[in-house]
């Protein structure tokens, strides 16, 4: 799958696994980076459903349109579908299998 940034920063800082850990720490540089190499790996985001932890879902509320992967708890890496228009099934849902380049937004906890 395709992987772009929507900051550069965030880019830079994720490039290497080393870059990962200084910027946020060792566990989650970690995490972050196996995350990021399995979107890159995956040919679609329907590859991402059946990864293990990764937890790959999509959100909902203000957080509508992105999805997230699991990274240590309670942080998620938020990332968007880089298609326009977003590929959607008949019914209107996302179209996992057609998915195949995302946009990487951010590193959050939404749940507080």
């Amino acid at each position: 799958m395709d992987v772009y940034f929507r900051k550069s920063k965030f880019r830079k800082h994720s490039e290497t696994i080393e870059s990962a850990q200084r910027e946020w720490g060792e566990r989650r540089g970690k995490l972050l980076r196996r995350r990021l190499d399995e979107l890159a790996a995956a040919t679609n985001l329907e590859m991402m459903r059946s990864l293990p932890g990764a937890r790959c879902h999509e959100l909902t509320g203000n957080l509508k349109g992105q999805l997230a992967v699991d990274l240590d708890h309670p942080y998620r890496l938020l990332f968007a579908p880089a298609h326009d228009p977003v590929p959607c099934k008949d019914d209107g849902g996302l179209d996992w299998k057609s998915v195949t380049a995302i946009t990487v937004n951010e590193i959050i906890d939404y749940h507080g």
